[in-house]
Formats: structure tokens, sequence, C-alpha cells
């Protein structure tokens, strides 16, 4: 699946989309990763981010035949369906919504620098990728990583130094 580069493109694809549900499914690749990261710093937490980002495409594609398109990215609805999931969730638990923090990112958020590295750590090879997604997604000690992967902890903090020296060479190149 090729980016999203121009307006009229992703236009055309929610029209697409809108005519036949099946063609949503482009719609959700290009924008699974910013509407994650949304959330996921919001929330703080990785199974509350999945739980709402599901929720969130659920609610897009139950809704898409109401989007107009006015020039704006696909991803800005997302962002308001997003936040407006984030503050429900919160009010359904008891707890005070926050009056910041879930406005629509800025390009200063940092959304969009999440959303790369999200890509940029798909890049990495299965070894290295599952060390990164366990140590610092799913936040696991060495020694568990170790264990899960039947594997020394001096292999284990091997493949996570190739992976983080990979992300920073990869980070430079794209200027993230």
């Amino acid at each position: 699946m090729r980016a999203l580069h121009y307006e009229s493109d992703e236009q055309l694809i929610i029209e697409a989309a809108q005519r036949d549900p099946s063609r949503f499914a482009e719609l959700y690749e290009a924008n699974f990763e910013k509407v994650y990261a949304f959330i996921v710093c919001r929330v703080r937490d990785r199974d509350t981010a999945q739980d709402l980002t599901a929720e969130v495409f659920h609610q897009a594609l139950a809704n898409l035949g109401r989007f107009e398109w006015r020039g704006l990215p696909f991803v800005a609805w997302l962002y308001r369906i997003a936040a407006n999931a984030i503050a429900d969730r919160w009010k359904r638990n008891g707890k005070e919504v926050p009056s910041e923090g879930l406005e629509e990112p800025s390009a200063e958020d940092g959304t969009e620098q999440r959303a790369m590295l999200f890509q940029l750590v798909d890049s990495l090879p299965e070894d290295q990728r599952l060390v990164v997604v366990r140590r610092f997604v799913d936040q696991r000690s060495i020694r568990e990583i170790a264990q899960e992967l039947h594997r020394s902890e001096g292999a284990i903090k091997q493949l996570q130094f190739r992976a983080l020296q990979t992300l920073r060479g990869l980070v430079r190149s794209t200027n993230v």
C-alpha cells in the first residue's frame, strides 16, 4: 500500500470506501499509526490504546457515509473521533476529563514522528523488532525477553543494540 500523498488521492479513496466499505482497509492502513500514536500518548496504557484505536476505526467505518470532504486530511476526522472516545472512556471510568490534550495534534505534537517511528520499527528484522517491541512497548526486562525467546541475556542485549543502531540511522536518514 503506497502512502497517501495527495488530497485528491485521499478524497477518491474516501469516496470509493463510501460506495464499497471493503475499500475502507486502505484508509485504515494509511492512518492506523497516526491514530494509535495520538491515543497512546494520551492514555499511556497500551491495552486501552489498542481498544480505543479499534473503537475509533469501528466508529469511522460505521459513520463513513456521513463524512463530507472539506479539504482536510481524513486523519483529522479520525482524531476528533479518537478524542471523543478517550473522553467517553474517562467519563465511563469515573475519571475527570483533562481540559488539554484532546485537541487535534499540531505539527509540534510529534504524532507524525511517532507514526514514522512505528513504521521504522516494523521494518527491522523480525528478531530485532520483537526485542524492541517486548522491551519498549511491553516494557519487559532483558531477562524476561531472554527466557521467552530461549536466548541468553547477552544475545538479547546485542539484538537490542543492533536494532537501536539501525533505528538511529533510519531516523537520521528520514529526518524524523
